[in-house]
């Protein structure tokens, strides 16, 4: 006897019903314009993808690779991604029922480390506790609450202890930082406690981490140069083929060969994957020489630097090198950076140093964390025995103020928990 059967699934999902013209735009969601737009002479079609990266309410920034910074109604605009809507609502709803569980807040980044300028932002990170309700049932948790123009982000206590155990850097500085607040007695025990998290890992999470990142920038740093090389070349001989290309692309590479007919074969194939990529990120219309002959003809002059290859980054890298260092030396944590490296920082900062400068640097500075790490006064693991108990603590006091339903967002006033719903699938 055969049986028929009909799978039903648990869809843990309230967002069935998305509507993506009213969903949140959060900054750095790939978005399609759904108008046209003129800007100077050109024309920059409906269906063009960008990313946001400002504006609020209905004047939304996008950044549109090749074009600049266009501004846009949210009616004129759509998540690119039914995923992108789908986590964009859900941030919110996380936002406006958790803001109140926030148990640390802080100020990190420049302002933190004595390196505001006149237009820096702040940005305010810190913990948050999740109410009873929300830490049982079949839905996962949110672990991040993060507000609309990302300048406040927040980690659950969980995520928090997790990544501070591992000497997570941008987790370290908000339990360290001068403006550490806590907004709840939980949030003081943390506070509290925090010398638990430290050891020597710091060496390899703050100082190997940094040098392996700044070496990547100089890759991209490279591999950006080769690109406005190959855009260069095409505007001026637009009839170059992919082997001139190559044979042009290969005598300027740094990169080693085993001998003259490796480097061209790997030159070639980087040409063809920097047409495939521009096509993928919708700058070319189709993923083919030609298209990057008419790319380099109209639109050449308009190509900007990836975003990981700003200043911004290489200056924050060396800054968590100098930081690392005087941790590990002197068993004590700052985040100021000292008055003799800020100026060369700001000056990297603003883009006044060269990359290869500021790798250098930092490569300097290997042997002093080196011996810095072999010398600290800093345990060589963190206190697990210690966490263990505080995560302990905090789990009860939750599951106490919920169940005696005290006062405040982890008892009487606890916000509920997303409801669930059955969807049937045919």
């Amino acid at each position: 006897m055969r049986y028929a059967c009909r799978a039903m699934h648990l869809k843990i999902d309230a967002l069935a019903h998305l509507d993506p013209q009213s969903t949140p735009l959060p900054h750095g969601t790939e978005v399609v314009t759904r108008v046209a737009r003129e800007h100077g002479e050109r024309c920059v079609p409906q269906g063009t993808v960008g990313r946001v990266v400002g504006g609020a309410d209905d004047a939304i920034d996008v950044a549109i690779v090749g074009v600049g910074t266009l501004r846009f109604a949210r009616h004129e605009l759509t998540p690119r991604r039914v995923g992108q809507a789908v986590f964009a609502r859900r941030r919110e709803a996380s936002w406006s029922a958790l803001r109140g569980c926030v148990v640390i807040e802080t100020v990190v980044g420049s302002r933190a480390w004595g390196l505001a300028g006149e237009g820096s932002d702040t940005d305010r990170r810190g913990a948050f506790a999740l109410p009873l309700p929300w830490r049982t049932g079949l839905l996962a948790p949110p672990e991040d609450l993060v507000s609309a123009d990302s300048t406040e982000a927040y980690w659950s206590i969980d995520k928090t202890i997790r990544q501070a155990l591992r000497a997570d850097p941008n987790t370290l500085e908000m339990l360290f930082v001068e403006s550490a607040t806590a907004r709840d007695p939980i949030g003081a025990w943390l506070l509290e406690a925090k010398g638990a998290f430290v050891s020597r890992e710091i060496y390899g999470t703050f100082a190997r981490y940094a040098l392996a990142q700044l070496r990547r920038l100089e890759q991209g740093m490279r591999l950006a140069e080769h690109r406005h090389l190959v855009i260069e070349w095409l505007r001026d001989e637009p009839a170059l083929d992919l082997d001139a290309l190559a044979a042009r692309l290969a005598a300027r590479s740094p990169r080693a060969a085993p001998d003259e007919a490796s480097a061209l074969a790997t030159a070639r194939q980087w040409v063809k994957q920097l047409y495939r990529s521009m096509h993928d990120q919708g700058l070319i219309d189709a993923s083919e020489l030609d298209a990057l002959r008419r790319f380099a003809r109209d639109r050449a002059a308009a190509l900007a630097l990836p975003r990981e290859l700003r200043p911004k980054n290489a200056y924050n890298l060396l800054r968590l090198l100098i930081t690392a260092e005087a941790w590990l030396r002197t068993g004590e944590p700052s985040f100021v950076v000292p008055d003799a490296a800020r100026d060369r920082l700001l000056a990297i900062k603003n883009g006044e140093v060269a990359l290869h400068l500021v790798l250098a640097e930092a490569e300097a500075l290997a042997p002093a964390l080196e011996a810095a790490r072999d010398v600290s006064p800093l345990p060589m693991r963190p206190d697990v025995r210690r966490v263990d108990a505080l995560s302990r603590r905090i789990g009860e006091e939750l599951a106490r103020r919920w169940i005696e339903r005290a006062p405040g967002p982890f008892g009487a006033d606890a916000p509920e928990p997303p409801e669930l719903e059955w969807r049937e699938d045919a």
